[in-house]
């Protein structure tokens, strides 16, 4: 008794022929059908290559499309020529072109012959599993597919959506219930009998040739009427991604392959010389024969997925075209972003980072350049200050700075003159911590001698970029742990949201600040925002401030003198 391949083959002819002489050298009898669509020159110089093996035959060929019929049909002529011309064959085994054995071919002829009522096929109905992708699960049996998916998929869904709204549905022949799996099935001779000789195939091929991807469900359901013992696995490893279309694999899953213990694995690339010249060998030193067990490798392929679809925090997705949305975590750490600290206070940054021991920047959107902390003109990642670069991406800027430095809290400065600045993104980051004191963009204003009508020109341009970004961060998609403070409500008692931004950061023990940055002299500040209004412009962003306050950071005028008795 022995195992009878079949393969359908369409590409890469000469990899076909190399694992056809590797079935037939271990007693294997296999018959080829090759897509219609591959000329006839290249199919008369793959027939004249085997000629030489007289256990290879070729079957009638048929055009065949990914979805449509004429994978089935192919299947059907060469499991016809097989029991036909092959009386000795117990086990079919259907295979592709780039499929790979995995594993000495005796083994895989004693483990079937260990098990000779056993049909190996996937077959399972479409409520129980979760396979279907593309949105069709159960109309795939009740509704018509004339148009290719692939070249025609504008008809395609447009013949579908016209069937949904006239409630066209096809009959399913009695006696069977629809099964999908995996086309790459393992079959008894007395099962695949059974199927090609069944009174009633006319009616099944005429029913599932207008179905789609009958070769996902043509003999996992027909098996189900014959069968006496079907294990619903497939002996070959195939694994899909998440949307729907196989795992390619290359040299470097030479291991990974050994690992599963799986007889046969599609789908190789053609040019994985290390696969090919590793498996295709002489049997010395294989693999024990053991279950095949492809679970072993499928928490890496999960991962993989994983990796395309999410990626990891502060990476996009890693496939062809990443979509926004899709990420695990926009950034890779947490940061902090602060917006009107440097204006109100002197020397905030070298104060922020002696606190807090972290890395603070200055204004890294700066027009001019960015900011980065010590002045430095290039830091990890080879990030250089340069705004032309920068401008490029600012969202890849600012997340290639927190990936390059991943490990080290890094806090940057922000203000209205930063127009581009991804506000939005940082909005929606969960790992961004922003704290606002509006209207402080004002105290460089006010202590610069410029004149008066240029500083009301200013005020207006910078307020109204101010208010454009408090609405964003006050947008009901922001996700970052957002504060926000006017200036005159600040100043009133700076050490609290001091101490509360500290104390979020969590870069030390929570203890209270000792010592706290200086803040600006704003002495005349409320007059010179009434000079505003009185010239017109409405300085509202600062909160109220009144025309002649107390001076801030002014000694106190010493209390008079008085006598108790």
């Amino acid at each position: 008794m022995s195992v009878g391949i079949i393969m359908l083959v369409h590409t890469a002819l000469d990899r076909a022929e190399q694992v056809a002489r590797h079935w037939t050298a271990a007693g294997c009898p296999v018959v080829i059908h090759v897509d219609a669509n591959v000329p006839r020159k290249t199919y008369k110089a793959f027939t004249k290559a085997l000629d030489d093996v007289p256990t290879v035959k070729f079957c009638q060929r048929h055009k065949c499309e990914w979805g449509t019929w004429g994978l089935v049909a192919g299947t059907l002529s060469a499991s016809e020529m097989m029991l036909g011309a092959f009386p000795d064959v117990r086990h079919v085994y259907l295979s592709s072109g780039s499929c790979l054995p995995l594993r000495p071919v005796q083994e895989l002829i004693d483990y079937l012959a260990a098990r000779p009522q056993t049909d190996f096929i996937e077959s399972a109905t479409t409520s129980d599993v979760p396979w279907t992708v593309g949105g069709l699960s159960d109309e795939r049996f009740t509704l018509r597919f004339p148009f290719s998916w692939k070249r025609h998929r504008y008809l395609f869904d447009k013949y579908v959506e016209l069937q949904r709204k006239v409630g066209f549905k096809r009959r399913i022949p009695s006696g069977i219930t629809p099964h999908m799996g995996s086309q790459w099935w393992c079959l008894t001779r007395q099962t695949l009998s059974a199927i090609l000789e069944d009174p009633a195939r006319d009616t099944y091929d005429a029913y599932f040739r207008k179905v789609w991807i009958p070769d996902e469900s043509y003999f996992q359901t027909l098996a189900r009427l014959y069968s006496t013992n079907i294990e619903s696995r497939s002996l070959t490893l195939s694994k899909f991604d998440f949307q729907g279309k196989p795992h390619i694999f290359y040299d470097d899953h030479l291991q990974l392959l050994r690992r599963s213990d799986c007889f046969v694995a599609r789908k190789i690339w053609p040019r994985a010389n290390r696969l090919y010249d590793g498996f295709l060998r002489d049997p010395e030193g294989a693999i024990k024969m053991t279950e095949p067990n492809p679970a072993k490798i499928d928490r890496i392929f999960a991962k993989a997925v994983e990796r395309r679809t999410r990626g990891r925090q502060g990476l996009y997705m890693q496939s062809r075209f990443p979509h926004e949305g899709y990420e695990h975590s926009i950034t890779s750490g947490r940061y902090s972003v602060f917006q009107g600290f440097t204006e109100l206070f002197e020397d905030f940054e070298p104060w922020l980072a002696k606190a807090t021991s972290t890395q603070v920047h200055g204004h890294l959107f700066s027009p001019e350049r960015a900011e980065f902390s010590g002045g430095q003109k290039v830091v990890n990642g080879a990030l250089t200050d340069s705004p032309a670069l920068r401008d490029y991406n600012p969202t890849a800027f600012l997340t290639s700075l927190i990936w390059n430095t991943r490990g080290e809290r890094q806090c940057l400065q922000l203000g209205p003159a930063d127009e581009t600045a991804p506000i939005w993104f940082i909005a929606k980051d969960p790992n961004a911590q922003v704290s606002v004191i509006s209207g402080a963009w004002a105290v460089p204003l006010f202590k610069s001698n410029r004149n008066f009508a240029d500083l009301r020109q200013e005020a207006a341009r910078l307020q109204k970029l101010e208010s454009e970004q408090l609405k964003v961060l006050r947008s009901v998609w922001a996700k970052a742990r957002i504060r926000i403070w006017t200036m005159a409500e600040f100043i009133e008692a700076p050490m609290e949201p001091l101490q509360s931004i500290i104390d979020e950061m969590g870069q030390h023990s929570l203890r209270r600040l000792t010592e706290a940055p200086k803040m600006a002299d704003l002495t005349g500040f409320g007059q010179f925002l009434q000079n505003l209004k009185n010239q017109g412009m409405h300085p509202y962003l600062m909160g109220d401030f009144p025309v002649s306050p107390p001076g801030l950071n002014q000694p106190k005028p010493p209390r008079k003198p008085y006598l108790v008795q």
